[in-house]
């Protein structure tokens, strides 16, 4: 399996059984990133934020995809909805692996979605704070699934991300065993260790 960061929240999930984006971002959307221009066999979005939900950035293959897709409801911020609305968070799974993207998750996970969220091997998390979880709660939700690898996401760095989020020092501060790739790509089996991936910016 290859995980493709396209930055902010969107990736590319490449499997033998098909082909994944989650969260494609709108042209000008986002400060700093190029726009999209992306192939899939299937597209996710989390919500219906323009930088998460372009849909239209993803060009469909037609082809089949047997990666099943499970979703667990949430919201966009910690007063249950009525700041930023809802949030999905999508858990993959192919090649015998779980991966779970929570999206614009932005609050505390309760104890149902913990119990949904166990035995992942990849997950995805955004760290940046304002619009979501800051670093410190997303190290606490990382501590609580204890996934094999977390990629974190949603942050600011240089040029790239809204000026308002936060850059991903503070979540690497709190990380374990942090990973430095030197491109946006990462592959991941049943023999990768256990760390967090910290992809390169597209």
């Amino acid at each position: 399996m290859i995980i493709t960061w396209n930055g902010h929240s969107c990736f590319t999930i490449s499997t033998a059984d098909g082909t994944v984006v989650l969260d494609p971002y709108a042209d000008h959307s986002v400060p700093g990133y190029k726009p999209l221009k992306l192939t899939a066999d299937l597209v996710l979005c989390s919500h219906g934020h323009s930088d998460h939900n372009a849909n239209q950035c993803v060009a469909l293959s037609g082809k089949p995809c047997s990666i099943t897709v499970e979703t667990i409801a949430s919201w966009h911020d910690d007063a249950k909805g009525t700041m930023r609305g809802n949030n999905i968070i999508h858990v993959l799974g192919t090649e015998g692996m779980r991966i779970a993207h929570l999206g614009d998750l932005g609050c505390e996970l309760t104890a149902e979605q913990i119990d949904q969220l166990k035995n992942l091997d990849v997950l995805m998390i955004p760290v940046g704070g304002f619009f979501t979880i800051d670093a410190k709660q997303a190290a606490e939700i990382v501590r609580q699934l204890s996934p094999r690898v977390v990629i974190p996401m949603h942050y600011r760095q240089g040029i790239h991300g809204y000026p308002v989020i936060a850059t991903v020092r503070k979540f690497r501060a709190l990380c374990a065993d942090p990973v430095d790739y030197p491109t946006n790509s990462m592959t991941v089996d049943a023999e990768t260790p256990h760390q967090t991936a910290f992809l390169k910016n597209p």
